[in-house]
């Protein structure tokens, strides 16, 4: 999330306002969007499949800038009725099925629905690829005029979003061919961005904003009509034909999910989410060269987020390991070196985001490389120690120890400058974010009256982080034969849980509170951000009992998910980003912790709530976060108007919470798969699970639900694991 976000989305002024007038004009409900993305590339579009309505947030866009702002279709001068608008299973295209209204054309009249139009649409490697398939079902002879109107304003996507600016670059426009138009803009960053547009057949008439093809089809002929858009930044995209592009699209796609663990499960129901759910993050996976990435959410963070990466790593380790091992190479090479204020960066400290875009590369925001979170540096070393422990991969953790041990050490030093043993926050400049935990609102941190936490902020969830990274990096440097440095880790993790057991614990509440301020005083609010001391185990286990009490307390779960912060609280708000609203990734994490805990019955009913807020879903998909309002029969929860989605994380947390409820265990070290007294919700009774792996081995379960029970029964084994049903 950056500062531009949560302004946007509450009201915050993190930048100066006399630079920047904010205005939110890019709610995300007001009508149905199709997203389609590949690589570094991302559209999003209109149920009809065109660009420029009344949703400020169409566009295509590559690399942070918007190379397409308007594209609509028109048939014989009129728009087309839509039958049908929806996304192929493997989100590799979106097809839409249009038909013709009536139509008085040279004094015969052309009646509604005699005419079917297929449109498919997808992306490849910076390119925009669409066929419309035009077939005619009357019984004449038909002469078909087929209008595209088209732009491209080369806007930054904080200007889409809306921050204004003074200056812009220049951009011009000129038909270069009889089938091709090009659009190029020269930004104030000297970088020189293309949009080029190439039709077939070669149209009747082009113009600069317009293209328009004639057809003559006879009773029951079929045609089509192929339209490119390539998206260039400095170099120039390769354009294939669109059957081939097609296929090595769907190819791409099939590679980055071949030998991932599956999931199938006696709900049809459940069975569409999960697909949804592999689906939606394997439509963000980037492949970068240092390995898989999951881009964090279209449309607005579609690049990079550590913080994003790391979790969605994390609930899909079982899954898919290989994701895991993408974020920390990725993260690891773009770990900050050097001490840069308007950054926010310190050496040793991991990426908060990376943007490519006009207003990054003057610094009109600060985002180029930015490392403006708290908690993404412990969370990097966590998941490298929840990678080692699932895949035995010490050749990777070797590689990266001198990054961990920089982690550590920024921990230490630039993490806790007071010395008092928390990980604590400040924001460097005015255009920092003001507070850097994942949440990041303005407005999130705050005592039990109301009034703003200020200074350095220890955030709760931020000390369970380093906790758990201390005791993952003992392991891992008892491994690589670092035993002192490994005793003096597990030695600071202990010193650190008894600080935080005396100074977080509020009896009064019930809770850990939400964080400690600038004067140590500690904000008295009960909020999710306990949970998060359970996920990661820095909670004793009469406490922890306790917290799951407080967050499934009728003031905190709303029977859809846990809430962000529990009604009553002073700013509460269950339409708010972080006061109120429900997060698929937050609750996935508390259900994680509550198994810790042995509370599974707890993360079931957790599981139920996301399972049922996903069902009530288009397209059976959990979005970046909904509002809180309390369950009511016969609704589903309300959507949040500017929420991503897809959103890689919230996809995931499906995953994430399953495996937690499944007690599902990856020992490597052992060469043991475990599943330690699983539970499965009411809406499951079955469930299959393929291509679970350790090592060299793999396996193949069936668990079956009688009452609170689960049997468990190995179908098939491939290797020397063993497998073990633990009570």
């Amino acid at each position: 999330m950056t500062v531009a976000d949560v302004a946007l989305n509450d009201g915050a002024h993190a930048f100066d306002t006399a630079r920047y007038d904010l205005e939110v004009e890019t709610s995300l409900v007001g009508g149905s969007l199709q997203n389609l993305k590949d690589g570094n590339s991302f559209a999003v579009l209109n149920s009809h499949g065109d660009i420029g309505g009344t949703n400020a947030a169409e566009g295509l866009f590559y690399r942070d800038t918007r190379f397409l702002s308007k594209l609509e279709l028109r048939f014989q001068g009129r728009r087309l009725l839509l039958l049908n608008s929806s996304s192929h299973d493997d989100k590799a295209a979106l097809s839409v099925d249009l038909t013709n209204p009536e139509i008085d054309q040279d004094l015969e009249v052309l009646p509604r629905e005699a005419i079917f139009l297929e449109r498919t649409k997808f992306l490849f490697e910076g390119v925009c690829y669409e066929r419309l398939s035009v077939r005619n079902y009357t019984a004449s002879h038909r002469t078909l005029t087929i209008d595209y109107a088209f732009d491209a304003d080369f806007r930054d996507l904080f200007e889409v979003r809306g921050m204004k600016r003074e200056k812009r670059g220049q951009e011009t426009s000129r038909v270069v061919a009889p089938d091709k138009v090009e659009f190029k803009y020269t930004g104030l960053d000297e970088v020189k961005r293309r949009t080029t547009i190439v039709f077939a057949p070669v149209p009747k008439r082009l113009e600069q904003n317009r293209a328009t093809l004639e057809l003559v089809l006879g009773p029951g002929e079929k045609t089509s009509i192929f339209m490119t858009v390539a998206c260039e930044e400095g170099a120039q995209a390769l354009v294939l034909d669109f059957f081939r592009a097609y296929r090595a699209s769907r190819r791409a796609r099939r590679t980055h999910t071949r030998r991932i663990a599956t999931v199938e499960s006696s709900s049809d129901l459940f069975n569409e989410v999960a697909c949804r759910a592999t689906s939606d993050v394997y439509m963000l996976i980037t492949s970068t060269p240092l390995g898989l990435y999951p881009y964090a959410g279209v449309p607005w963070f579609s690049t990079i987020f550590g913080r994003d990466g790391i979790f969605t790593a994390m609930f899909m380790l079982w899954m898919d390991p290989t994701i895991a091992k993408g974020v920390l190479c990725t993260l690891a090479a773009m770990q900050a070196q050097e001490v840069d204020p308007a950054a926010d960066a310190q050496p040793g400290k991991i990426l908060h985001e990376m943007r490519h875009g006009e207003m990054a590369n003057t610094g009109e925001v600060p985002f180029g490389r930015y490392y403006g979170s708290v908690d993404s540096t412990p969370l990097f070393v966590m998941l490298a120690g929840m990678y080692l422990d699932a895949t035995g991969d010490l050749e990777t953790i070797a590689e990266i120890w001198p990054n961990i041990d920089a982690a550590l050490r920024w921990m230490d030093d630039y993490g806790d400058r007071d010395r008092d043993g928390y990980v604590e926050y400040q924001a460097e400049t005015n255009g920092s974010l003001k507070n850097q935990g994942w949440k990041d609102s303005h407005d999130s941190i705050f005592h039990e009256d109301g009034t703003d936490a200020v200074g350095s902020i220890a955030l709760c969830e931020v000390q369970g982080y380093v906790f758990a990274a201390k005791r993952f990096a003992a392991q891992m440097a008892e491994r690589l034969g670092h035993h002192v440095l490994a005793g003096n880790l597990k030695q600071a993790a202990e010193d650190l849980r008894l600080r935080f057991e005396a100074d977080f614990w509020d009896e009064e509440l019930g809770t850990y509170v939400l964080a400690l301020d600038g004067m140590k005083r500690p904000c008295r609010v009960r909020a999710s951000n306990a949970g998060h001391a359970m996920f990661t185990g820095i909670a004793s286990l009469a406490r922890a009992k306790r917290v799951a009490a407080a967050l499934l307390s009728k003031e905190g779960f709303s029977g859809w998910g846990i809430r962000t912060l529990a009604q009553g609280e002073a700013r509460f708000n269950p339409m708010s980003y972080h006061n109120g609203s429900i997060w698929p990734h937050d609750n996935a994490a508390i259900a994680i912790g509550l198994v810790r805990y042995g509370l599974k019955e707890e993360a079931a009913r957790v599981f139920q709530g996301l399972f049922d807020a996903a069902k009530e879903q288009e397209m059976r998909r959990l979005p970046e976060l909904f509002c809180g309002f309390i369950r009511k029969p016969g609704r589903g929860p309300t959507p949040y108007p500017v929420a991503c989605s897809p959103q890689a994380w919230a996809a995931s947390a499906i995953f994430g919470v399953l495996g937690a409820c499944l007690g599902l265990e990856q020992a490597h070290s052992d060469d043991e798969i475990r599943f330690r007294n699983p539970i499965m919700p009411a809406f499951l009774d079955e469930i299959v699970l393929r291509n679970i792996q350790i090592g060299f081995s793999l396996a193949d379960f069936r668990m079956h639900r009688y009452g609170n029970d689960v049997a468990t029964n190995v179908l098939n084994r491939r290797g020397n694991a063993r497998i073990l049903i633990v009570k």
